[in-house]
């Protein structure tokens, strides 16, 4: 990930983040408090897509949201007893990823990893539920994939993350 920071004199600061996955967001904090918060179009890092506003309590909570520390309904502590340690992982298949352009067979997820591809979302945002081992994977498809956690790290880190150079 790619953070460039920089002054807006008389606003406050503005936070440019480019993700793993090329994906590009801004931040702009603002001296009084209020965050707004920038997606980018995939394709054009110059075209901005939606745009949402918070004012500071707001911000503050959803950092602890993505930091972790979230809320956790007491239905999925339930759940999560029930299942013991299955784990349902939603991950974007980066570029350059070793996965790409490779078929769920040849990948053999179910045998080298004892992991479940469940569904795969496209980048076109096609549904393929219940995806057959000659489905391609392409770079930016979601995989939902289904395993114990350690099977699950496996598999990202080897196949479905691209390895940094």
């Amino acid at each position: 990930m790619k953070v460039r920071e920089s002054e807006l004199p008389g606003i406050g600061q503005k936070v440019e983040i480019l993700t793993r996955n090329q994906d590009k967001i801004c931040i702009i904090i603002h001296d009084d408090g209020r965050r707004e918060l920038y997606y980018f179009d995939e394709n054009d890092h110059e075209e901005c897509v939606t745009s949402v506003q918070f004012n500071d309590a707001e911000a503050r909570q959803l950092s602890a949201i993505l930091g972790g520390m979230a809320y956790k309904p007491k239905a999925l502590e339930s759940v999560e007893v029930a299942l013991d340690d299955l784990i349902i992982e939603w991950f974007k298949v980066e570029a350059k990823a070793p996965a790409v352009q490779l078929t769920l067979g040849d990948l053999d997820v179910r045998q080298h990893y004892q992991v479940t591809v469940i569904a795969i979302v496209k980048k076109n945002q096609q549904k393929q539920l219940n995806p057959g081992s000659d489905t391609v994977i392409e770079e930016g498809d979601t995989l939902v994939i289904s395993g114990e956690r350690k099977g699950l790290k496996k598999l990202i880190q080897e196949k479905l993350t691209a390895s940094e150079t």
